[in-house]
């Protein structure tokens, strides 16, 4: 049986900014222009794909992208994601495998929904794969400030505890 790092050594993940590892798989050659939304600051791929995965201890703080992001659930223990969303309301979703439970194999975060994700008690390791599009860049990745997002959801206090940093 493969370890959590066997798998970050066999498809040579690397760490990411926001918690976890990473590959970048794919990244289209096709550029959009985005002179009809000032959302990004210049011209984006169509789409990218990575691996992602976290292991036991480590969580995906919060943080949102200003493109729509689907995570594909590929291997390992099911997660908790906080999803946040601007208009103040929010939700926890589960993803792995059990969909008798109530999980879900593949789950679209939305542009702009605040994001964070944590395995589910005793879990060792969850292997996924996101699609962003347009694609992803690391301009358009912004991390969470913990007593910002406290004011804003308060609600959801015990799980943005759980998913950012006290600093």
């Amino acid at each position: 049986m493969q370890t959590p790092e066997d798998i970050i050594r066999l498809l040579d993940l690397k760490p990411h900014p926001e918690g976890g590892f990473y590959r970048e798989t794919y990244r289209s050659d096709v550029t959009i222009a985005t002179v009809s939304s000032p959302r990004y600051s210049g011209p984006r791929c169509c789409g990218t794909v990575i691996y992602f995965m976290l292991t036991a201890g480590h969580f995906s703080m919060m943080h949102r992208v200003k493109s729509d992001e689907i995570f594909h659930f590929y291997m390992g223990d099911a997660v908790e994601m906080l999803k946040l969303y601007p208009d103040g309301k929010g939700e926890i979703v589960e993803i792995g495998t059990d969909l008798e439970k109530g999980m879900l194999p593949q789950v679209l975060v939305e542009k702009d929904v605040w994001q964070g994700f944590r395995l589910k008690e005793g879990g060792s390791y969850v292997l996924f794969g996101t699609t962003v599009c347009p694609g992803f860049d690391f301009q358009d990745f912004e991390t969470a400030d913990r007593e910002e997002i406290l004011k804003q959801y308060p609600d959801f206090k015990e799980m943005i505890l759980k998913l950012t940093n006290p600093f």
